[in-house]
């Protein structure tokens, strides 16, 4: 399997199809279902990629962009924040969001934004090394 996707929500519905459709196309899904599961998934799985809804149980979205960019074993772990509100995007963004992805969305369009950031993120590390 390809990369690791971190998917961090709460809605089982949403989850599912996530996953789905992820690992038809290669990748390898990881789940988290609220604020405090989702850092400690990320430190075990080291997923190359988290998306992340930010209204969850234990601990917001924010609060988890904030705490993995605090943190150096997850800090550069692009995250991807799908989201029908505004403020929530700005919000997100400041704290240190690769990307948003507004609700309600489409596979096609959510995995484009995941490949791209993946690329982006790829690209970044081959500049550092």
């Amino acid at each position: 399997m390809g990369e690791t996707i971190l998917i961090v929500d709460d809605d089982p519905q949403v989850v599912r199809l996530l996953v789905g459709e992820l690992q038809q196309r290669g990748y390898r899904a990881a789940v988290a279902r609220d604020g405090i599961e989702a850092i400690s998934v990320a430190r075990a799985e080291k997923p190359q990629l988290v998306l992340l809804d930010v209204g969850l149980p234990a601990g917001d979205g924010f609060t988890v962009i904030e705490r993995m960019r605090n943190l150096p074993d997850l800090s550069a772990i692009p995250v991807i924040v799908p989201t029908a509100d505004s403020d929530r995007r700005e919000r997100a963004l400041a704290a240190g969001a690769a990307a948003f992805l507004a609700k309600p969305f489409k596979v096609r369009a959510l995995l484009g934004v995941v490949e791209q950031t993946l690329r982006a993120a790829a690209h970044r590390r081959d500049d550092t090394d």
